[in-house]
């Protein structure tokens, strides 16, 4: 059954304007997938966060990334971008390098353990993908997308 967002939370009153209904529809939606794809990510001992800097690193292959552009591919802003790949270190997912041609720069990269992780992630969380939105048309699904794209143009 679908329920509108002011039923969901119990709230009784209107929202004061449908910029706020829609914002807070956005922040509930996003709440709740995210709580689910942790949930998901948890049995695997790795957070979204974790999860998103590892794919990140798979996809800039052997030559890796400095941890400032693994900060700007981020989904989700992070404040400290250093002590997350510590963590990812620490857990054996990743590798850095100091770059010889500039000693301020550190290379990150995914290692075999971090790519063998992903492996195991990648039908779970293909089937989480499915299970939170595959009620939903891809002509829905592509409306959302686009919908989504134009509202962060105004923040």
């Amino acid at each position: 059954m679908v329920t509108d967002l002011r039923t969901e939370i119990k709230q009784r009153k209107p929202f004061g304007s449908v910029e706020q209904e829609a914002q807070l529809n956005l922040e509930r939606t996003a709440a709740v997938l995210g709580h689910s794809f942790a949930e998901a990510l948890k049995r695997f001992g790795v957070t979204p966060t974790q999860y998103n800097a590892l794919r990140i690193l798979r996809g800039a292959g052997k030559d890796g990334l400095c941890r400032n552009e693994v900060r700007d591919r981020m989904i989700s802003q992070v404040p400290d971008v250093t002590r997350l790949l510590d963590r990812l270190e620490d857990a054996g997912f990743v590798e850095r390098e100091r770059l010889t041609t500039d000693r301020r720069q550190v290379a990150t990269r995914i290692t075999q353990k971090g790519l063998d992780l992903l492996g195991q992630l990648d039908e779970p969380v293909a089937a989480m993908h499915k299970r939170a939105l595959g009620h939903m048309s891809q002509e829905q699904l592509k409306a959302l997308t686009e919908l989504l794209t134009i509202a962060r143009q105004g923040a």
